[in-house]
């Protein structure tokens, strides 16, 4: 709750601690069973689990290496994604690489067989196309 409401709150409370003593013998029975069954149905509160590690004692036998490969199932919920993430990049790395060597071979595919205009030869824009190209 906000503060807006708290303060709201307080003043519905305090209004309705006023009017107390005004209030029908009947109406007091029934708001008091109401506050009675809304209390048998509240749930009960879980305890709170620390986040914090247990505290490790000689010889307890819950150390990291205590039991054999747990220190795996602990490592695997790092390590897995870091290792996904590894896999990706490399083969985004590798695909990019095989489209510049497609695209390189592409243009001397067109050098080669003569199908570019003699324009493009004497175009210096196409020299440096070619030689950031080259690279």
């Amino acid at each position: 709750m906000n503060a807006k409401e708290t303060n709201f709150a307080y003043k519905v409370r305090h209004a309705l601690n006023e009017n107390l003593e005004h209030l029908p013998a009947s109406t007091t029975t029934r708001l008091a069973a109401a506050r009675q069954a809304a209390i048998a149905r509240k749930k009960a509160e879980l305890p709170r689990r620390a986040l914090a590690p247990r505290p490790l004692v000689a010889g307890s036998g819950d150390g990291f290496f205590s039991r054999p490969l747990s220190w795996l199932g602990r490592m695997g919920g790092v390590a897995l994604p870091i290792v996904l993430a590894f896999a990706g990049l490399v083969s985004m790395y590798q695909a990019e690489k095989q489209q510049h060597i497609r695209e390189l071979a592409e243009i001397d595919a067109m050098v080669l067989s003569d199908e570019l205009p003699l324009s493009a030869y004497t175009d210096h824009g196409f020299n440096g196309y070619l030689a950031k190209r080259g690279e």
